[in-house]
């Protein structure tokens, strides 16, 4: 699911600009949940901090993460240099998380962060245009790093015993009035319906918003935080396998072994538990 979100954002990145293509997104995620909601009978948060701690993390997981990803690719960077800066996440977590977190790493585990970074450069190398990147663009994609980075951890340590739904529906929410008006006063809110836009933001909805991002949340409360992260390694696999099963773009030796180098990677963080 997250690594096919890749190509619905470029279809939809073409008919709306980010901030807008983000506030319908969010808009629609928030009102799929609501049937949901009912009839599930969600449990809301009790004390006004747990209200305050799913806003924060949804706005640095949903409107940070996403606005800058999004706002990068709509000026021009390359989808190459967006997925290998996203893939700096793993690293990034483990060491925040053997730092401040106290998870610690077995070196066999700090190897595997180290090899699937290295797999995804392989992966994504054909695609890294350092012409088509600019200084707004970099940064915008630097700033989605760090909301995601930051997002994923401030979930796990404040909101693990949030209701899945309701904390969902918090977080879309107020991801969708921070968008809204910077969708208004940048981009004039201009949006050309078209059926692609549709069927990206229904896809997106459905399975980004809120399966996937649902799945991260669930993984990060049973497992640890590299080793869950170290996963996001590999949506450039899964969008190379599609770009070939749907446009018959057919990978490179290069590519296909940057994906045996990820996916072992991956392993050495992944199969083991690490060290108590």
């Amino acid at each position: 699911m997250w690594g096919s979100g890749y190509l619905a954002t470029k279809t939809g990145l073409h008919y709306a600009a980010p901030f807008t293509f983000l506030t319908i997104r969010f808009t629609l995620a928030a009102a799929c949940l609501v049937p949901v909601l009912v009839l599930r009978r969600a449990r809301w948060p009790s004390a006004p901090r747990d209200w305050a701690h799913l806003v924060v993390a949804g706005l640095l997981l949903h409107a940070v993460q996403l606005g800058g990803s999004h706002y990068g690719q709509y000026w021009g960077i390359s989808a190459g240099i967006v997925a290998l800066l996203f893939s700096a996440q793993p690293l990034l977590t483990a060491l925040i998380a053997s730092r401040w977190l106290g998870e610690l790493l077995a070196p066999r585990q700090w190897a595997g962060v180290a090899l699937g970074l290295a797999g995804v450069a392989l992966v994504v190398w054909h695609r890294i245009d350092v012409h088509a990147m600019s200084a707004r663009s970099l940064a915008a994609v630097s700033i989605g790093l760090a909301g995601i980075t930051a997002g994923t951890l401030y979930q796990r340590q404040f909101c693990r015993n949030a209701d899945l739904y309701s904390g969902a529906f918090i977080q879309l929410a107020a991801a969708a009035l921070a968008v809204a008006p910077l969708a208004r006063e940048i981009e004039g809110a201009r949006v050309a319906w078209t059926w692609q836009l549709g069927a990206a933001l229904a896809y997106l909805v459905i399975l980004g918003s809120i399966l996937a991002f649902n799945t991260l949340h669930v993984l990060m409360r049973r497992g640890q935080a590299t080793r869950v992260t170290s996963l996001l390694y590999l949506p450039p696999l899964i969008a190379v396998a599609l770009e070939y099963l749907v446009f018959g773009v057919a990978p490179s030796a290069l590519t296909l072994a940057g994906a045996a180098v990820t996916c072992f990677g991956v392993a050495l963080v992944s199969l083991r538990r690490a060290p108590a």
